[in-house]
């Protein structure tokens, strides 16, 4: 039986082995919901880069850009990090380039993984089935903030290990522990983060909509994955083949 495991900041990362492993890279608020929206939008590649100026620079490939620091979009760029403002019909098509303050960095330090799936509750039941058709260990690692560990990253990591607990063994506490609290939360998500320091730090920059929105679950069937420098949607990549 495959296991699961969660990391709760990509600082522990040198903890852990990736190789032949799947990683489940998630920023719950927002990044991963973000470019989980995005290819439910219609976009065609994304592109996470860790950097302000390597983000830009994707911009000279036609490529629309996207950056977020601290919670607020960055100046000069065309996007920031609301699942919303990728609604509008204005990626259909395109290929992003984004950088945020943790989500990006998550995905970026997990690159030694056989597979990489971008991760959010919208699209959480994609994810699990992925999983388990891969049969490889898991490991989720969670954005955190600034490489201190969060609440609801750490609620998606169990909402995932319940999902997948009949097929997969537990391979360390923090699964355990995961899963604790997202049982705990479950059946009211936002009352149970309203005092998180990531969400009333978010409602400081008055953005309510977005959170409630990154807290639905099983929205969208887009399955985001690492392949050659980039995010595709496998379902869209199943599809053309």
């Amino acid at each position: 039986m495959p296991s699961i495991d969660v990391c709760f900041s990509p600082e522990l990362l040198h903890l852990y082995n990736l190789k032949g492993k799947a990683v489940v890279a998630v920023d719950i608020l927002r990044a991963t919901s973000t470019m989980v929206t995005a290819f439910a939008e219609g976009a065609a590649q994304i592109f996470p880069v860790m950097e302000l100026e390597e983000c830009r620079d994707f911009a000279r490939q036609g490529c629309l850009t996207a950056a977020e620091r601290n919670g607020i979009k960055a100046e000069g760029f065309d996007l920031g990090n609301s699942p919303f403002a990728y609604m509008d019909g204005s990626v259909q098509g395109r290929d992003i380039a984004i950088t945020t303050t943790n989500g990006t960095r998550a995905i970026r330090l997990s690159e030694a993984a056989e597979e990489i799936v971008v991760g959010a509750f919208l699209n959480l039941q994609a994810v699990a089935d992925h999983l388990a058709e891969l049969g490889l260990d898991v490991l989720v690692v969670c954005a955190g903030w600034k490489g201190q560990f969060n609440l609801e990253d750490t609620l998606f990591a169990g909402a995932l290990v319940e999902r997948l607990q009949e097929k997969f063994s537990k391979e360390n506490d923090s699964a355990l522990a995961a899963l604790y609290l997202y049982q705990t939360a479950k059946a009211d998500l936002l009352g149970f983060l309203r005092q998180s320091s990531h969400v009333r730090r978010l409602e400081h920059l008055e953005i309510h909509k977005d959170i409630a929105f990154c807290l639905r679950h099983d929205v969208y069937s887009v399955l985001p994955v690492w392949r050659d420098g980039r995010l595709v949607d496998l379902k869209v990549k199943e599809l053309e083949s």
